[in-house]
């Protein structure tokens, strides 16, 4: 469902040369699987993210998604996929539910399908008591749920998780990390990208462990633990990129 094969990309800095951001990674994620991509800020998930999401253009190598490839036919590839970061924006001047039916049209759907689906979407984020609300007004949970709302609106098989939990309380965090288990049930083929232990030992069916760009290591859980001779994951983390 999604292939990355030795994806490089690279920055110009007027005072450094190239910046490489993401340095030949390959990893591929299936149908009903979380991927999770697990790293320190500046690692590379963001970047590699927005490749697969069609936002950037890789300097090296080929991902697809789908069966499509993401540098030359982003268009499907886009039809196929939701996108949700920690710094996605909500427009100030449209509510909820105004915010998450454009996103539906964008995405092609018709309005017999989408005013169901859309019924169905704010029930299961639990958004029906803020419908009305405006982008502008929102608290920060509001945004989030917003967010991950017009991500999953058309229903696409693949979806694309960057630290989506970020800045959240407990109890919105809660119901993302559950929404997210459900899609896996359901058959998607997720990425999740994200800095906290706990949320990958929770979720993530494998995991891939980036710094500076590269992943230095990838499996199960039970694969990393037994590989690394060590049970901790968070100790496992850190003795890699330290």
């Amino acid at each position: 469902m999604v292939e990355v094969d030795h994806l490089t990309k690279s920055f110009p800095d007027v005072g450094r040369g190239p910046v490489v951001a993401v340095d030949g990674i390959s990893f591929a994620a299936q149908p009903g699987e979380i991927f999770g991509l697990l790293g320190p800020n500046g690692a590379g998930k963001t970047t590699a993210l927005r490749i697969l999401s069609t936002l950037l253009r890789p300097t090296t190598g080929t991902a697809r998604v789908a069966g499509f490839d993401v540098s030359t036919q982003p268009n499907e590839v886009r039809r196929r996929i939701g996108f949700m970061s920690a710094s996605t924006g909500v427009y100030d001047r449209m509510s909820a539910w105004e915010l998450v039916e454009f996103f539906g049209r964008l995405g092609g759907m018709a309005a017999d399908r989408l005013k169901p689906r859309m019924e169905e979407v704010f029930t299961l984020l639990q958004m029906n008591d803020f419908r009305d609300v405006m982008g502008g007004s929102m608290s920060t949970g509001m945004k989030q749920k917003v967010s991950f709302a017009r991500a999953i609106i058309h229903d696409p098989p693949v979806l694309i998780f960057d630290e989506p939990t970020a800045g959240l309380d407990v109890l919105v965090a809660r119901t993302v990390l559950q929404t997210i288990q459900q899609f896996r049930t359901s058959g998607k083929c997720i990425l999740f990208s994200t800095h906290i232990m706990r949320e990958v030992e929770k979720l993530c069916d494998r995991v891939a462990i980036l710094h500076r760009g590269r992943i230095l290591t990838s499996g199960t859980l039970l694969e990393l633990r037994e590989k690394h001779a060590e049970h901790d994951l968070e100790e496992l983390f850190f003795s890699l990129v330290s």
